[in-house]
């Protein structure tokens, strides 16, 4: 009865994560800030095309998890491959969340207010991670493909983040420039949550790390 109520803790945190990673993403975009570099292609290419930001996430987290998959073929971490597939229908029902928050959460008017939602959207970025990734369920693509790159080519997790969201702001400022002739997507909102989302990330694990292990019986948070 215990193992069965835990696997429910479990899936209902991790959700909840989900959820609430979907609304601190949504949040940043609605700044207009300037985005998180994990979604800031989908957004530029969202601004260029006028497809909607969570369809074009989707497209972005399916290449992601492309990449996981031959990461993992040559590293032999066959057993990972459920998983990777998986992550697909999560994109699937992730991003559908996002375009529904979306929809739902008009543009942010007045500077003061931009900047109280764009540190709101950090925090909601920050505890969603957590929340996800402590549940050692599926992973979101965005994480994922950190990982499973970090795994095969030996480098850190934390480098592996940073070379990531690096490519993607590069990525990001050549489509718009080639496209739009200016920017698109990366801003003040960017390097905020590029610099605090790991922040947001590391005090929530301190803080809730020991309740959650005990909550839902993980081996180990982050």
């Amino acid at each position: 009865m215990n193992m069965k109520r835990e696997k429910v803790y479990r899936v209902i945190i991790y959700i909840t994560g989900l959820l609430t990673l979907a609304l601190g993403l949504t949040l940043n975009t609605k700044t207009n800030m300037g985005v998180s570099p994990i979604i800031s292609i989908p957004f530029c290419v969202s601004a260029i095309t006028d497809y909607s930001v969570g369809d074009l996430t989707l497209v972005c987290y399916i290449l992601f998890v492309l990449v996981e998959i031959v990461c993992h073929i040559c590293t032999k971490k066959y057993k990972t491959l459920l998983n990777d597939v998986l992550q697909i229908p999560l994109s699937i029902a992730f991003t559908r969340f996002m375009n529904l928050f979306s929809s739902l959460i008009p543009d942010m008017e007045g500077l003061p207010v931009r900047i109280v939602y764009l540190f709101l959207a950090v925090i909601l970025t920050g505890a969603g991670i957590v929340l996800t990734l402590s549940m050692r369920l599926i992973p979101n693509p965005g994480d994922g493909i950190v990982q499973a790159i970090s795994d095969c080519s030996g480098k850190s997790v934390g480098m592996m983040k940073n070379i990531l969201d690096t490519v993607c702001v590069f990525i990001t400022v050549i489509v718009s420039l080639i496209f739009t002739g200016r920017i698109v997507g990366i801003g003040f909102g960017t390097i905020i949550a590029v610099i605090f989302v790991g922040r947001v990330v590391a005090v929530f694990n301190h803080s809730f790390r020991e309740k959650l292990i005990k909550l839902a019986k993980t081996d180990d948070i982050l």
